[in-house]
């Protein structure tokens, strides 16, 4: 009897579980439902019925007037870019041609210059060695009268060919000098080189 009993709980119990199961079922899939419902009701039409979305409003659609205006705007704008593109190309060309002018003016510079530097040296050159010369002249001039034509130049000028003399020469030219015209040319002969540099 406690076998059959046993057997009758277990079956009763089975039941109710499965009846709970069903009554917890049947109250989520009303409570889904009631909400799926409610939330419809709050959204917009399209979304609330799940239906493809409704054409645009009249004055939101595209109309052929509008692609040709903006297709107007591409071309204009394409235009521009081209110009700007060429005043660029002209520019740029402008500029080579500058550059090379620039380049053709330096070279002819640089050939004056050398030029010049050319004649410099030969004109220094002859001057070196007319003073060369000259010298050489009061060098063997007699002391006596290369002391009277050194008292008639200027202080400056005499100090130069003396500096440029032999000393022995230079000494004997002094030494028929007046004593005034001696002093001017040796205090310019010991300052020539008193500003340059020892080191």
């Amino acid at each position: 009897m406690n076998g059959a009993a046993t057997g009758t709980r277990r079956v009763r119990g089975g039941a109710l579980l499965i009846a709970s199961v069903l009554l917890v079922g049947s109250a989520s899939l009303r409570i889904g439902v009631q909400a799926e419902t409610t939330l419809t009701r709050d959204l917009p039409a399209p979304v609330a019925s799940r239906e493809k979305p409704k054409e645009l409003a009249e004055d939101q659609r595209t109309t052929p007037e509008d692609l040709q205006l903006l297709l107007s705007a591409f071309r204009n704008r394409e235009q521009k870019l081209n110009r700007r593109e060429i005043q660029i190309e002209d520019r740029m060309k402008a500029l080579e041609i500058a550059d090379e002018a620039i380049d053709r003016k330096l070279a002819a510079l640089v050939d004056a210059e050398e030029r010049l530097s050319a004649t410099l040296s030969v004109a220094d050159g002859a001057s070196e060695g007319d003073l060369s010369r000259l010298t050489d002249v009061y060098e063997k001039m007699k002391p006596k009268d290369a002391a009277a034509l050194f008292e008639e130049m200027a202080p400056e000028f005499a100090a130069g060919f003396l500096g440029r003399m032999r000393p022995a020469a230079a000494a004997n030219v002094m030494a028929g000098l007046s004593p005034k015209t001696a002093y001017t040319v040796s205090v310019i002969l010991a300052g020539r080189n008193a500003w340059v540099p020892k080191e």
